[in-house]
């Protein structure tokens, strides 16, 4: 029997926005192959966004928002949806964190993220 695997979604992560033209804005994205609901940080010196480092010192150490939808900047810099500011609500459960970060991390990335209004459940 054939197993099927079904992968994230856009907005899948997200259980409530008070206003999406207001929570979401085009970004652009730096780097890397992202999926929805990938949590991001901004980078300082070009004001794009990559994934959440929280061993980065260029700004990436810091959540700042979530991307939205799949993000390809393989090939360079490329636009994408996210959830950049509340009043939202995002599932942590289907947040996407690259790499392997500690329990205390994450708890800092949830924090960072409800800075900018957008809390995480």
């Amino acid at each position: 029997m054939t197993t099927l695997v079904e992968g994230k979604h856009p907005g899948g992560f997200l259980v409530w926005e008070a206003f999406r033209d207001y929570t979401r804005e085009t970004i652009t994205v730096a780097a890397g192959t992202l999926e929805p609901g990938t949590v991001l940080g901004q980078i300082t010196a070009s004001g794009n966004y990559a994934a959440h480092d929280p061993a980065a010192v260029d700004g990436t150490e810091t959540a700042v928002a979530v991307l939205w939808g799949k993000a390809d900047a393989s090939g360079g810099d490329a636009p994408a949806v996210a959830v950049v500011r509340g009043p939202a609500i995002v599932n942590r459960h289907d947040l996407v964190f690259a790499g392997t970060p500690s329990e205390g991390e994450i708890a800092a990335a949830h924090t960072a993220l409800l800075a900018a209004g957008i809390l995480v459940r």
